[in-house]
Protein backbone atom coordinates (compact mmCIF):
# COMPACT_ATOMS: atom_id res chain seq x y z
CA UNK A 1 0.00 0.00 0.00
CA UNK A 2 0.93 3.50 -0.55
CA UNK A 3 1.50 5.73 2.64
CA UNK A 4 1.83 9.40 2.10
CA UNK A 5 4.80 10.15 4.26
CA UNK A 6 6.25 13.52 5.35
CA UNK A 7 9.61 14.80 4.01
CA UNK A 8 13.03 12.66 4.98
CA UNK A 9 14.27 15.30 7.08
CA UNK A 10 11.11 15.46 9.43
CA UNK A 11 10.78 11.90 9.55
CA UNK A 12 14.90 11.92 10.20
CA UNK A 13 14.61 14.06 12.76
CA UNK A 14 11.53 12.68 14.85
CA UNK A 15 12.85 9.20 14.42
CA UNK A 16 16.18 10.59 15.89
CA UNK A 17 14.63 12.51 19.08
CA UNK A 18 12.39 9.63 19.54
CA UNK A 19 14.61 6.99 20.08
CA UNK A 20 16.97 9.04 22.18
CA UNK A 21 13.56 9.68 24.72
CA UNK A 22 13.25 5.46 24.45
CA UNK A 23 17.10 4.74 24.92
CA UNK A 24 17.04 7.17 28.19
CA UNK A 25 14.39 5.99 30.56
CA UNK A 26 11.73 9.31 30.86
CA UNK A 27 11.30 10.99 34.07
CA UNK A 28 8.50 9.55 35.84
CA UNK A 29 5.34 11.82 36.15
CA UNK A 30 4.41 13.02 38.76
CA UNK A 31 1.24 12.81 40.07
CA UNK A 32 -1.38 15.42 40.38
CA UNK A 33 -2.00 17.33 43.62
CA UNK A 34 -4.30 14.44 46.31
CA UNK A 35 -7.12 14.42 48.70
CA UNK A 36 -7.57 11.65 50.51
CA UNK A 37 -4.97 9.51 48.39
CA UNK A 38 -6.73 10.29 45.09
CA UNK A 39 -5.83 12.42 41.98
CA UNK A 40 -7.82 15.52 42.46
CA UNK A 41 -9.95 15.11 39.58
CA UNK A 42 -10.39 18.25 37.13
CA UNK A 43 -12.26 21.16 37.83
CA UNK A 44 -15.22 20.84 34.95
CA UNK A 45 -15.65 24.34 33.08
CA UNK A 46 -19.24 24.52 32.05
CA UNK A 47 -19.76 24.90 28.11
CA UNK A 48 -23.16 25.68 26.23
CA UNK A 49 -25.11 24.01 28.99
CA UNK A 50 -22.06 20.87 28.61
CA UNK A 51 -20.20 19.45 31.20
CA UNK A 52 -18.16 16.46 32.26
CA UNK A 53 -17.70 14.92 35.92
CA UNK A 54 -14.34 16.64 36.15
CA UNK A 55 -12.38 13.93 34.93
CA UNK A 56 -10.06 13.93 31.27
CA UNK A 57 -9.85 16.95 29.40
CA UNK A 58 -11.45 19.66 29.27
CA UNK A 59 -13.69 20.28 26.10
CA UNK A 60 -13.03 22.96 23.94
CA UNK A 61 -15.33 26.25 24.81
CA UNK A 62 -15.82 26.61 20.46
CA UNK A 63 -15.64 24.68 17.49
CA UNK A 64 -14.07 20.64 17.66
CA UNK A 65 -10.98 18.82 18.35
CA UNK A 66 -9.72 17.30 15.21
CA UNK A 67 -8.11 13.90 15.87
CA UNK A 68 -7.01 10.84 13.85
CA UNK A 69 -6.01 6.94 13.93
CA UNK A 70 -3.42 6.41 11.31
CA UNK A 71 -2.43 2.72 10.57
CA UNK A 72 1.26 3.24 10.27
CA UNK A 73 3.81 1.89 7.91
CA UNK A 74 5.73 0.96 11.27
CA UNK A 75 4.10 -0.56 14.37
CA UNK A 76 6.54 1.50 16.90
CA UNK A 77 5.99 4.65 18.89
CA UNK A 78 7.83 6.93 16.34
CA UNK A 79 6.36 4.97 13.43
CA UNK A 80 2.86 5.73 14.61
CA UNK A 81 4.00 9.70 15.46
CA UNK A 82 5.22 9.70 12.06
CA UNK A 83 1.82 7.86 10.30
CA UNK A 84 0.05 10.86 12.22
CA UNK A 85 1.69 13.61 11.42
CA UNK A 86 2.38 12.42 7.90
CA UNK A 87 -1.54 12.06 7.46
CA UNK A 88 -2.11 16.02 8.85
CA UNK A 89 0.83 17.44 6.05
CA UNK A 90 -1.34 15.61 3.81
CA UNK A 91 -4.62 16.51 4.58
CA UNK A 92 -3.42 20.49 5.40
CA UNK A 93 -4.61 20.09 9.50
CA UNK A 94 -3.46 19.46 12.76
CA UNK A 95 -4.04 16.31 14.45
CA UNK A 96 -4.90 17.30 17.76
CA UNK A 97 -5.98 14.10 19.39
CA UNK A 98 -4.01 10.82 18.55
CA UNK A 99 -6.11 7.70 19.00
CA UNK A 100 -4.47 4.29 19.81
CA UNK A 101 -6.10 0.63 20.08
CA UNK A 102 -5.73 -1.70 23.44
CA UNK A 103 -6.26 -4.97 23.71
CA UNK A 104 -7.44 -5.88 27.22
CA UNK A 105 -4.41 -7.53 28.77
CA UNK A 106 -1.99 -4.58 27.07
CA UNK A 107 0.09 -2.83 29.15
CA UNK A 108 -0.90 1.07 28.85
CA UNK A 109 0.17 3.50 29.20
CA UNK A 110 3.19 2.79 27.50
CA UNK A 111 6.07 3.94 24.92
CA UNK A 112 3.41 4.81 22.37
CA UNK A 113 1.01 7.25 25.16
CA UNK A 114 4.70 8.74 26.09
CA UNK A 115 5.62 9.48 22.48
CA UNK A 116 2.25 11.27 21.91
CA UNK A 117 2.73 13.24 25.01
CA UNK A 118 5.63 14.48 23.94
CA UNK A 119 4.37 15.40 20.16
CA UNK A 120 2.21 17.59 22.86
CA UNK A 121 -1.83 15.92 21.65
CA UNK A 122 -4.31 15.18 23.80
CA UNK A 123 -4.95 11.31 23.74
CA UNK A 124 -7.84 8.79 23.61
CA UNK A 125 -6.99 5.13 24.48
CA UNK A 126 -9.50 2.40 22.90
CA UNK A 127 -9.62 -0.32 25.60
CA UNK A 128 -11.38 -3.48 24.15
CA UNK A 129 -13.00 -5.79 27.63
CA UNK A 130 -13.12 -9.04 28.26
CA UNK A 131 -16.32 -11.21 29.34
CA UNK A 132 -18.39 -8.12 31.19
CA UNK A 133 -19.85 -11.32 33.99
CA UNK A 134 -15.99 -12.07 34.81
CA UNK A 135 -15.38 -8.34 35.07
CA UNK A 136 -18.05 -7.76 37.13
CA UNK A 137 -16.96 -11.29 39.54
CA UNK A 138 -13.92 -9.47 40.24
CA UNK A 139 -11.82 -12.09 37.97
CA UNK A 140 -9.76 -8.89 36.80
CA UNK A 141 -10.06 -6.88 39.48
CA UNK A 142 -5.66 -6.92 39.81
CA UNK A 143 -5.56 -6.17 35.81
CA UNK A 144 -7.71 -3.08 36.51
CA UNK A 145 -6.07 -1.77 39.42
CA UNK A 146 -2.49 -1.80 37.17
CA UNK A 147 -4.08 -0.26 34.86
CA UNK A 148 -5.81 2.68 36.78
CA UNK A 149 -2.63 3.33 38.47
CA UNK A 150 -0.17 3.82 35.22
CA UNK A 151 -3.52 6.08 33.82
CA UNK A 152 -2.59 7.75 37.16
CA UNK A 153 0.87 7.66 37.09
CA UNK A 154 0.65 8.97 33.41
CA UNK A 155 -0.65 12.32 35.29
CA UNK A 156 -2.01 14.26 32.20
CA UNK A 157 -5.91 14.32 31.55
CA UNK A 158 -6.88 11.36 28.51
CA UNK A 159 -10.01 10.20 27.19
CA UNK A 160 -10.70 6.53 27.75
CA UNK A 161 -12.61 4.61 25.34
CA UNK A 162 -13.44 1.20 27.48
CA UNK A 163 -15.10 -1.43 24.97
CA UNK A 164 -16.36 0.74 22.00
CA UNK A 165 -19.21 -0.52 19.57
CA UNK A 166 -20.34 -2.88 22.77
CA UNK A 167 -24.37 -2.65 20.53
CA UNK A 168 -22.75 -4.96 17.77
CA UNK A 169 -24.14 -8.24 17.68
CA UNK A 170 -20.95 -10.01 16.89
CA UNK A 171 -19.68 -9.04 20.67
CA UNK A 172 -22.44 -10.36 22.60
CA UNK A 173 -20.57 -13.71 23.12
CA UNK A 174 -18.58 -11.30 25.80
CA UNK A 175 -20.99 -8.41 26.37
CA UNK A 176 -23.81 -10.37 26.84
CA UNK A 177 -26.97 -8.32 27.92
CA UNK A 178 -26.67 -4.89 28.50
CA UNK A 179 -27.03 -5.10 31.78
CA UNK A 180 -23.94 -7.15 31.89
CA UNK A 181 -22.43 -4.00 30.16
CA UNK A 182 -23.46 -1.34 32.66
CA UNK A 183 -22.22 -3.56 35.81
CA UNK A 184 -19.17 -4.13 34.33
CA UNK A 185 -18.23 -0.66 33.33
CA UNK A 186 -19.63 0.34 36.72
CA UNK A 187 -17.48 -1.91 38.23
CA UNK A 188 -14.22 -0.71 36.06
CA UNK A 189 -14.82 2.63 36.74
CA UNK A 190 -15.32 2.51 40.74
CA UNK A 191 -11.96 0.98 40.75
CA UNK A 192 -10.19 3.32 38.44
CA UNK A 193 -11.88 6.31 41.48
CA UNK A 194 -10.79 4.02 44.13
CA UNK A 195 -7.13 3.91 42.62
CA UNK A 196 -7.47 8.00 42.16
CA UNK A 197 -7.41 7.44 38.58
CA UNK A 198 -9.63 10.71 37.84
CA UNK A 199 -7.44 12.19 35.11
CA UNK A 200 -9.59 9.56 32.94
CA UNK A 201 -12.53 10.96 31.01
CA UNK A 202 -14.93 7.92 30.35
CA UNK A 203 -16.11 7.87 26.88
CA UNK A 204 -19.13 5.64 25.96
CA UNK A 205 -19.35 4.64 22.15
CA UNK A 206 -21.65 2.39 20.77
CA UNK A 207 -21.98 2.14 16.85
CA UNK A 208 -24.47 4.72 15.25
CA UNK A 209 -26.28 1.37 13.56
CA UNK A 210 -27.18 0.84 17.12
CA UNK A 211 -29.67 3.89 17.19
CA UNK A 212 -30.58 3.10 13.32
CA UNK A 213 -31.65 -0.52 13.60
CA UNK A 214 -33.91 -0.65 16.50
CA UNK A 215 -32.96 -4.85 17.26
CA UNK A 216 -29.57 -3.40 18.43
CA UNK A 217 -31.05 -1.16 21.34
CA UNK A 218 -27.69 0.76 21.95
CA UNK A 219 -29.56 2.60 24.57
CA UNK A 220 -30.09 0.16 26.52
CA UNK A 221 -26.20 0.01 27.27
CA UNK A 222 -26.13 3.61 28.68
CA UNK A 223 -24.38 3.33 31.93
CA UNK A 224 -26.20 6.69 33.18
CA UNK A 225 -25.26 10.53 33.09
CA UNK A 226 -23.03 10.01 36.48
CA UNK A 227 -20.90 7.39 34.99
CA UNK A 228 -20.30 8.73 31.35
CA UNK A 229 -17.92 12.10 30.30
CA UNK A 230 -18.25 12.07 27.26
CA UNK A 231 -21.27 10.73 25.24
CA UNK A 232 -19.60 8.70 21.29
CA UNK A 233 -20.39 7.08 18.31
CA UNK A 234 -18.90 5.66 15.45
CA UNK A 235 -20.04 6.71 11.67
CA UNK A 236 -19.17 5.51 8.66
CA UNK A 237 -21.39 5.47 4.94
CA UNK A 238 -20.96 2.01 4.32
CA UNK A 239 -21.18 0.10 1.05
CA UNK A 240 -24.85 1.86 0.22
CA UNK A 241 -23.53 5.46 1.61
CA UNK A 242 -25.59 6.07 4.27
CA UNK A 243 -26.09 9.55 5.02
CA UNK A 244 -24.33 11.27 7.94
CA UNK A 245 -26.64 13.63 8.70
CA UNK A 246 -29.39 10.64 8.31
CA UNK A 247 -27.32 8.36 10.32
CA UNK A 248 -26.32 10.59 13.09
CA UNK A 249 -29.53 12.42 13.33
CA UNK A 250 -30.38 9.28 15.53
CA UNK A 251 -27.79 9.19 17.88
CA UNK A 252 -27.98 12.94 18.48
CA UNK A 253 -31.76 12.38 19.61
CA UNK A 254 -30.46 10.64 22.42
CA UNK A 255 -27.41 13.04 22.80
CA UNK A 256 -29.68 16.21 23.23
CA UNK A 257 -31.29 14.77 26.17
CA UNK A 258 -28.02 14.36 28.21
CA UNK A 259 -25.48 17.51 29.40
CA UNK A 260 -22.26 15.73 27.92
CA UNK A 261 -20.29 16.64 25.33
CA UNK A 262 -20.18 14.53 21.71
CA UNK A 263 -16.93 12.56 20.30
CA UNK A 264 -17.08 11.32 17.20
CA UNK A 265 -14.61 8.40 18.08
CA UNK A 266 -14.41 7.04 14.38
CA UNK A 267 -15.67 8.59 10.69
CA UNK A 268 -14.55 7.87 7.06
CA UNK A 269 -15.03 6.98 3.95
CA UNK A 270 -14.56 3.32 3.56
CA UNK A 271 -15.52 2.27 0.05
CA UNK A 272 -15.27 3.04 -3.64
CA UNK A 273 -19.06 4.90 -3.79
CA UNK A 274 -19.99 6.45 -7.24
CA UNK A 275 -18.38 9.39 -8.95
CA UNK A 276 -17.68 12.32 -5.94
CA UNK A 277 -19.93 10.34 -3.86
CA UNK A 278 -16.56 10.15 -0.91
CA UNK A 279 -16.19 13.56 -1.43
CA UNK A 280 -19.46 14.36 -1.05
CA UNK A 281 -20.14 12.62 1.91
CA UNK A 282 -16.96 14.19 3.59
CA UNK A 283 -18.61 17.69 3.26
CA UNK A 284 -22.10 16.83 4.54
CA UNK A 285 -19.80 15.14 7.67
CA UNK A 286 -18.10 18.66 7.77
CA UNK A 287 -21.19 20.84 7.81
CA UNK A 288 -23.19 18.50 9.94
CA UNK A 289 -20.80 18.90 13.23
CA UNK A 290 -20.47 22.95 12.52
CA UNK A 291 -24.70 22.54 13.43
CA UNK A 292 -24.23 20.64 16.42
CA UNK A 293 -22.01 22.49 18.68
CA UNK A 294 -22.87 19.80 21.28
CA UNK A 295 -20.55 17.60 19.26
CA UNK A 296 -16.89 18.65 20.64
CA UNK A 297 -14.28 16.32 18.50
CA UNK A 298 -13.70 14.12 15.62
CA UNK A 299 -11.53 11.40 14.72
CA UNK A 300 -11.15 10.16 11.50
CA UNK A 301 -9.94 6.34 10.87
CA UNK A 302 -7.73 5.70 8.24
CA UNK A 303 -6.59 2.80 7.22
CA UNK A 304 -6.20 0.34 4.43
CA UNK A 305 -7.95 -3.89 4.39
CA UNK A 306 -7.21 -5.66 1.78
CA UNK A 307 -7.80 -9.51 3.87
CA UNK A 308 -10.99 -10.29 4.96
CA UNK A 309 -13.20 -7.39 5.01
CA UNK A 310 -11.54 -5.27 2.51
CA UNK A 311 -11.85 -1.44 3.23
CA UNK A 312 -10.00 1.90 2.15
CA UNK A 313 -10.61 4.92 4.07
CA UNK A 314 -6.97 6.39 3.36
CA UNK A 315 -7.02 9.11 0.29
CA UNK A 316 -4.11 8.03 -1.28
CA UNK A 317 -6.08 7.59 -4.33
CA UNK A 318 -8.95 9.48 -4.29
CA UNK A 319 -7.72 13.69 -4.83
CA UNK A 320 -11.76 14.08 -4.89
CA UNK A 321 -12.11 12.71 -1.08
CA UNK A 322 -8.97 14.25 -0.34
CA UNK A 323 -9.93 18.10 -1.51
CA UNK A 324 -13.18 17.80 0.88
CA UNK A 325 -11.14 16.44 3.19
CA UNK A 326 -8.81 19.28 3.36
CA UNK A 327 -11.70 21.60 3.21
CA UNK A 328 -12.64 20.13 7.16
CA UNK A 329 -9.18 19.91 8.03
CA UNK A 330 -8.54 23.58 7.19
CA UNK A 331 -12.02 25.45 8.52
CA UNK A 332 -10.81 26.93 12.03
CA UNK A 333 -13.93 25.29 13.02
CA UNK A 334 -11.47 22.54 13.70
CA UNK A 335 -8.68 23.80 14.52
CA UNK A 336 -9.58 23.85 18.21
CA UNK A 337 -6.20 23.57 20.72
CA UNK A 338 -5.78 20.72 23.11
CA UNK A 339 -5.88 21.93 26.59
CA UNK A 340 -2.24 22.87 27.99
CA UNK A 341 -1.34 19.14 30.18
CA UNK A 342 1.07 19.63 32.50
CA UNK A 343 2.43 16.26 33.95
CA UNK A 344 1.80 16.13 37.77
CA UNK A 345 -1.45 18.48 37.48
CA UNK A 346 -4.86 19.36 35.73
CA UNK A 347 -4.86 21.27 32.50
CA UNK A 348 -4.99 24.76 31.87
Amino acid sequence: MKWVRSSAALLIGATLALTACQREAPAPLTPAPSTGGQTAPVKPRPVGGLETTGRGPEMPAQGAWLGAWVKPTWQTPDGRVSALTAFGEQTGGKVTLAHMFHEWEDDFPGPTENAFQAAQMLQMISWSGADTRSISDGVYDQLIRQRAKKIKDFGVPVLLRWRWEMDRPNLRQSVRSPEDYVAAWKHIRAIFTEEGATNAGWVWCPHVLGFVDSSRDAAAYYPGDDQVDWLCTDVYPGKNYDGFAEQMDTFMAFARQRPRPVLIGEFGVTHDGGPGQRAAWLREARTYIKQHPQIKAVVYFSAKQTKGTTYDSTFDDDPEGLAAYRELAGDPYFSAPAPTATPGGPVN
